[in-house]
């Protein structure tokens, strides 16, 4: 491959990473573009780690002909079971374990070698192997993602020639910095979303991160804690108390993205989520859609728990409605993107009302006024109650009791919540 070639290859690499090009995409027009300027490739996988809550990194590949592998994939923790086994056989365990950057390989002389993914490139018709470590150095570690990974194959007997393993030696580096860079802004969407919620993420990387930077908006609120959370983490061994968190904290959170609702903030065992809608109608149901929701996922937990012997609980929630500011609150070194305002003091002291009046779910005038007639039908008044903290007294509402005993008043309410 020739000089100008090649330089043509990176700005294209330069050029397509910095309009956001998919790396499936970039990889596989990078591959087509080296084979129509001669060089023979007929295979290539490329992978790095990242930072991720499920997986632990991700990957690529392109083949000259179909096949039925995916173009892209993610692989879990490589430390345990036949993960970690099969990485310590793997041409790039073993790489890092001897400090190459580079390996060639004949294929044909495989079974000579001890590597998990040899016999299945031998068999497919591949030829020649040439795999690349690239270190990003200590700056420009992010993580566990601190090396690019790839490896390259052809069919033809004699390997590649010397010139096309000087242009790989001049191109991979480049792909993988492309790479790099968009596993990076991945990484960012990524942690935006895990710790600030959805919608917040999604407004912090559009640019509204400065001080003060707020919106005035109608919301429904959501707050819901544990039952009985602190004596059954103070009965439990130690190493039980996260996953219990944990079990419970998904069975709201699924419930809520689930409705379509935002979570806000997690407070020990408490959830603070919203739910917006330009009909707050909508945005009320759509929060009873997901507190019943909620309640199944608890049915579901608490099944499989009680039978492992572990402890088991279900939850308060407190529905509310009102104005709050929605924005960036804080100093600028440490901002949280969250609302504030009377009504999210007034859903927290609505949530914990329920042990009061022994009920689960407990709702505010303002939060049964908005909903439809039908809506209004399935909750009844616990009463009027001064709120800790809040000027005046309200009535706080809950479902209908029968509806957890009267099998068709509960297809009724579950059709109202789906409609």
């Amino acid at each position: 491959m020739e000089i100008a070639t090649r330089v043509g290859l990176m700005n294209w690499l330069v050029s397509q990473g910095l309009t956001g090009l998919p790396e499936n995409d970039l990889i596989r027009g990078f591959c087509e573009r080296c084979r129509a300027a001669g060089l023979d490739l007929s295979r290539c996988l490329v992978f790095i780690d990242t930072l991720h809550p499920i997986f632990e990194g991700r990957g690529f590949r392109w083949n000259d002909i179909e096949t039925n592998e995916t173009d892209r994939f993610e692989y879990g923790p490589t430390d345990e079971g036949d993960a970690s086994r099969n990485w310590r056989r793997s041409v790039f365990y073993h790489m890092l374990e001897q400090g190459h950057d580079e390996i060639r390989i004949d294929l044909a002389e495989h079974a000579k070698l001890d590597f998990s993914l040899l016999p299945d490139l031998a068999e497919k018709g591949h030829r020649h192997f040439i795999g690349f470590v690239h270190r990003f150095g200590e700056t420009g570690a992010l993580g566990q993602m601190d090396c690019f990974y790839s490896y390259w194959l052809t069919r033809r007997e004699g390997g590649f020639d010397d010139r096309e393993l000087d242009a790989l030696r001049d191109l991979v580096p480049v792909l993988g910095m492309v790479v790099k860079s968009a596993q990076q802004v991945d990484i960012v969407r990524t942690l935006g979303r895990v710790y600030l919620g959805r919608d917040a993420s999604e407004r912090v990387l559009h640019g509204k991160i400065s001080r003060g930077v707020t919106e005035q908006i109608n919301a429904v609120l959501w707050f819901s804690d544990l039952r009985g959370s602190t004596s059954i983490t103070e009965s439990i061994p130690p190493d039980e108390i996260i996953p219990f968190l944990n079990d419970y904290a998904q069975a709201a959170i699924d419930a809520i993205h689930d409705s379509g609702g935002d979570v806000l903030k997690l407070i020990g065992d408490g959830v603070l989520a919203m739910f917006t809608s330009e009909n707050l109608g909508q945005a009320k149901r759509a929060a009873l859609r997901a507190e019943h929701r909620f309640r199944l996922n608890m049915i579901g937990l608490n099944a499989t728990r009680g039978a492992e012997g572990r402890a088991v609980t279900s939850a308060y929630v407190g529905l509310h409605v009102g104005e709050v500011f929605y924005g960036n609150i804080g100093h600028d070194d440490r901002l949280d993107f969250t609302v504030v305002g009377p009504a999210v003091n007034e859903v927290s002291r609505i949530a914990s009302m329920c042990r009061s009046v022994d009920r689960e779910l407990l709702v505010s005038e303002a939060f049964r006024e908005g909903l439809d007639a039908a809506g209004r039908r399935y909750l009844v008044s616990t009463g009027r109650f001064a709120l800790r903290g809040i000027g005046r007294a309200q009535d706080l509402y809950t479902l209908e009791p029968a509806i957890s005993t009267d099998e068709v008043l509960a297809g009724q309410y579950e059709r109202y919540l789906k409609s």
